[in-house]
């Protein structure tokens, strides 16, 4: 019989690590591990996307974050037979010095306290991991363990592009005031409407008024989707623009373009011209919308001929690195290493 994996949660809503860690609970299923997410009781994002893909749930019951930190360390000494993956740093810190654990960072540490915290959460882990080259150059002894995407249907190459679009959380950080700006200024996307997917959860006050205001020069060129699907964003857009102001760990969004074969602009924050290669044209200075303007105008200018030979090429470079089957290969090969029988 196989060990069972358990993989904890930092938090209990399915932001970007979670979405990994279901991702990494379906890879786990699919080779015919026993697998078990254990995550915060409420909400129940985490524990239902878990229950979904067919792996088993441990409900901690807390009471905020100090709360989920205690108990989660008093499951593992209590109940805990196998390896645990930490996906996050706040279960690598309730468990710090546990045996057979993993330690997977899916964002570099923001503040003093959180560098501080992660020594003593790395403590007795047998590997730490990190979704790219650009964050294990800044988290020293980890190993590159990449992201990877939902399965995504490859669309039809535009034609022609008229609709550019931004999908994410709706804030400076991710530069959609730089998509609105330099939209706004462009003349080769005069008249083109701005097609904008995500939402303002957990975006401060200063970052949504300073977007709002961006967008407000677009007038009626803005079209708001709301949260969706990236496949339902795709198919309403001809050019995505992803010009994130800070250092991305991984960038998801930008891989799932490649893999609907949408033609992209991105920036050179962290890791994202790391994930498109380095082969990808239309890379824009981080936090300059009229170096983005200009990139813009590039990608608008290519001919269909052209955006189809860098979209069959990210095509290839999501089925090899970022696809389903590309992380489960990942996931089956880490156990490999680790032992894990």
């Amino acid at each position: 019989m196989h060990e069972r994996i358990h993989l904890a949660a930092n938090n209990p809503d399915l932001g970007g690590g979670e979405q990994m860690l279901i991702r990494t609970a379906a890879a786990l299923v699919s080779l015919d591990r026993p697998v078990t997410v254990v995550a915060p009781d409420a909400p129940t994002e985490v524990l239902d996307a878990a229950a979904g893909v067919g792996a088993d749930v441990v409900a901690i019951r807390a009471d905020g974050r100090r709360d989920y930190l205690q108990r989660l360390r008093e499951w593992d000494r209590r109940e805990r037979a196998g390896l645990l993956w930490c996906h996050g740093l706040v279960p690598s810190l309730a468990t710090s010095g546990r045996p057979r654990r993993l330690v997977h960072l899916h964002q570099q540490p923001r503040s003093l306290a959180q560098e501080a915290a992660l020594l003593p959460a790395r403590l007795r882990s047998e590997r730490t991991l990190t979704p790219s080259a650009y964050l294990s150059s800044r988290v020293r002894h980890s190993s590159v363990f990449a992201n990877w995407t939902d399965d995504v249907a490859r669309l039809p190459s535009p034609s022609a592009i008229g609709r550019v679009g931004f999908l994410g959380r709706l804030s400076t950080d991710k530069g959609l005031d730089l998509v609105a700006r330099a939209m706004a200024t462009s003349p080769a996307a005069a008249g083109m409407q701005l097609v904008v997917a995500g939402d303002d959860r957990w975006v401060p006050d200063g970052q949504r008024d300073a977007v709002i205001d961006a967008m407000s020069g677009l007038g009626d060129r803005v079209h708001r989707l709301g949260r969706v699907s990236p496949a339902e964003f795709f198919a309403e857009i001809d050019l995505a623009v992803l010009p994130s102001r800070v250092a991305e760990s991984f960038g998801l969004v930008v891989a799932e373009a490649m893999a609907a074969g949408i033609p992209f602009v991105i920036s050179d924050a962290g890791a994202l011209p790391e994930v498109a290669g380095p082969d990808h044209p239309w890379v824009a200075r981080a936090g300059d919308a009229d170096d983005l303007a200009r990139v813009i105008e590039q990608a608008l200018a290519a001919t269909p001929d052209d955006v189809r030979v860098v979209t069959d090429r990210a095509r290839l470079r999501w089925e090899d690195d970022y696809s389903p089957q590309a992380g489960r290969s990942r996931v089956e090969r880490l156990l490999e290493e680790l032992g894990v029988t």
